[in-house]
C-alpha cells in the first residue's frame, strides 16, 4: 500500500485549482474561486474584454466594491461626493459602468455594504478556506488568514481572469513561521507581523508563500489573523496563510454567502481539511519566540526597518536615507518624537476590533491639541457596529475626526493625505516615501499605539499609561 506523502496547505490548494501543471517553458494553469475587483486596477482590464467582445467568464465568481478613490467625506445636501480630482470620480464612475455592462456584482453607494475590498470580502463570507482568491491589490493576502491562497494581480492579469477565471502562476515555495508562546497581553497582531517582518527583512519572503504556525497564531482571533496575513507582501511574500481551525469556521458562520444548517456543517467538514499535514515538510523554516514581542513601530521607509516603540534609531549605514527623510538622528529614542497626524484604518487596521482597541485608549481622554487624527472604519458593516457600540461618540468626544468607510489616508489618492514634513502614525501597511502624501512621514504602528500617541501628541509606549494618559 502506498503512503502519501504528507503536504503542506499551499501543495494543498495548488494541487485542487491547477488545471495545468508548470513547465520548464511556461507556468502553470491556476483555476481562481474569487475574483476582487474595485475601481483602481479594473478600467483598463474591462477595455480589454470590450476590444475583444469577451464577457466576463464567470461573473458569480466576481466581486467589486468601491474603495480607493472613494472619499471619506458624507456627500452634501444635494448628494455631491467631494471627490479629490475629477480622475478619481471618473474612476468610481467607470466600475459601476462596467458592473452593469459585464453582470458584475457591485457593492456600491446605496447597497449598505461598501467597504475596503479586503474587509468586505470576508464579512460577506466570500471568502472561505481551501480557495484560490486574486485582486488587483497588493494586500490580497489578507483573505489567506481563512487558509486561502490569495495575492494580488496587476491590471493585465485582472483582465485574464476577467476573460477566462485562470491565472499563469509559478508555484512558489512554502515558508513556515512559527510562532512559539503566547503574546503578552499588551501586544497585538500588528506588533507581531511587524516584528516577523523585521526579522524576515521585506525582501526575506520573495518566492515563498508564508504560512503562520504556532501556538501564539491559533490564539488570534480572524481579525487579527487577517491583520497578520494582510502584510505578508511587505516581507516580500507571495501570499500568507493561516491554516482553517474552529476559530475560523465560527467566524464565518451566518455571513451572507455561506450557506446554513446541515450544508453549512458538510462544508465545515470539509473546510477542516485545509491545513498542513502533520509531517509536511517546508523548504524554509523560522521561529519567533511570541513572549518576546514588543510594541512594535517602523523608524524608516520600509515596514521592515521597525524596532521596539522604547527602542532607539539603529545606527547602520544603510539606513541613512531612511533617517533623513524621516528626520532622525542615529540612536535617537523613539519615544517622544512629537507626532502630526494619527490614523486609524485601511484593510490591515479597519475592523471593529481594531476601533474597538482605539477607542479604548480614548475612553475619556483629549487628542492633543498638535494632532489631527483620523478614524475610518474598514466598511460600512464595521461602520455600523461601531456605532452601534457608541465608539463613533468616543472618537469624537476625544477630538477625533470620524470618517466614511474607504481606503482614506493608507494611500494619498483620495483626499486624506499628510501634509509634508509632517509626522503621521497610522495603522496601514506602507511607509514609503510620500505614500500618505508628498514629504509625509510615516511611523506604521498598531491601533493601540497609534491611539496612545494621539493622546500624548508624541510617540509612547501603550503599555505607560500611567505617564501619557491621565482619563478625565
Amino acid at each position: 500500500m502506498s503512503v502519501t506523502e504528507p503536504k503542506t496547505l499551499l501543495d494543498k490548494i495548488w494541487a485542487a485549482h491547477c488545471v495545468r501543471e508548470e513547465t520548464v517553458d511556461s507556468p502553470a494553469i491556476l483555476y481562481v474561486d474569487l475574483h476582487l475587483v474595485h475601481e483602481v486596477t479594473s478600467p483598463q482590464a474591462f477595455d480589454a474584454l470590450r476590444v475583444r467582445n469577451l464577457p466576463v467568464r464567470r461573473p458569480d465568481r466576481t466581486l467589486a466594491t468601491l474603495d480607493h478613490s472613494t472619499p471619506t467625506l458624507p456627500a452634501d445636501a444635494l448628494g455631491q461626493r467631494p471627490y479629490v480630482s475629477a480622475a478619481s470620480a471618473a474612476q468610481v464612475a467607470e466600475l459601476e459602468r462596467n458592473c452593469r455592462t459585464f453582470n458584475v456584482e457591485l457593492l456600491g453607494y446605496g447597497s449598505g455594504r461598501r467597504g475596503i475590498v479586503h474587509v468586505i470580502g470576508p464579512e460577506e463570507g466570500a471568502t472561505q478556506p481551501g480557495m484560490t482568491i486574486v485582486c488587483g491589490d497588493s494586500h490580497t493576502a489578507t483573505h489567506g488568514a481563512f487558509g486561502a491562497l490569495a495575492f494580488g494581480i496587476g491590471t493585465t492579469e485582472v483582465g485574464h481572469v476577467l476573460a477566462t477565471q485562470c491565472l499563469l502562476q509559478r508555484k512558489p515555495k512554502a515558508l513556515a513561521v512559527t510562532v512559539r508562546g503566547r503574546l503578552a497581553d499588551e501586544v497585538t497582531a500588528k506588533d507581531l507581523v511587524l516584528h516577523i517582518i523585521g526579522t524576515l527583512g521585506v525582501d526575506g519572503g520573495t518566492g515563498y508563500v508564508i504560512e503562520y504556525r504556532g501556538e501564539a497564531i491559533r490564539a488570534l482571533d480572524m481579525e487579527a489573523r487577517m491583520t497578520l496575513c494582510n502584510m505578508s507582501i511587505e516581507a516580500g511574500a507571495r501570499a500568507g496563510l493561516v491554516g482553517c481551525d474552529e476559530t475560523t469556521i465560527q467566524w464565518l458562520r451566518g455571513r451572507r454567502r455561506v450557506p446554513s444548517g446541515e450544508a453549512f456543517e458538510s462544508l465545515a467538514s470539509t473546510w477542516r481539511t485545509w491545513v498542513s499535514d502533520e509531517d509536511a515538510v517546508f523548504d524554509r523554516e523560522i521561529h519567533i519566540d511570541g513572549a518576546a514581542v514588543e510594541p512594535t513601530v517602523t523608524w524608516g521607509t520600509n515596514p521592515g526597518q521597525v524596532i521596539s516603540v522604547t527602542g532607539r534609531v539603529p545606527l547602520d549605514p544603510a539606513g541613512e536615507r531612511a533617517r533623513q527623510y524621516m528626520q532622525w538622528t542615529a540612536g535617537a529614542p523613539m519615544l517622544g518624537t512629537p507626532v502630526d497626524v494619527v490614523f486609524i484604518g485601511s484593510c490591515t487596521n479597519g475592523r471593529l476590533s481594531d476601533l474597538r482597541a482605539a477607542a479604548a485608549v480614548l475612553r475619556g481622554r483629549q487628542v492633543a491639541e498638535r494632532v489631527r487624527m483620523l478614524v475610518v472604519p474598514g466598511s460600512e458593516a464595521v461602520q455600523r457596529s461601531a456605532e452601534a457600540e457608541g465608539l463613533h461618540l468616543v472618537f469624537r468626544d476625544a477630538g477625533a475626526e470620524w470618517r466614511e468607510p474607504g481606503c482614506s489616508m493608507c494611500i494619498a489618492m483620495n483626499g486624506d493625505m499628510v501634509g509634508a514634513g509632517q509626522l503621521a502614525v497610522s495603522t496601514s501597511n506602507r511607509n514609503f516615501e510620500g505614500r500618505q502624501g508628498p514629504g509625509a512621514r510615516t511611523v506604521l504602528a498598531s491601533p493601540r499605539t497609534a491611539a496612545a500617541c494621539a493622546v500624548a501628541g508624541h510617540i509612547v509606549d501603550p503599555r505607560a499609561a500611567g505617564s501619557w494618559g491621565e482619563r478625565a
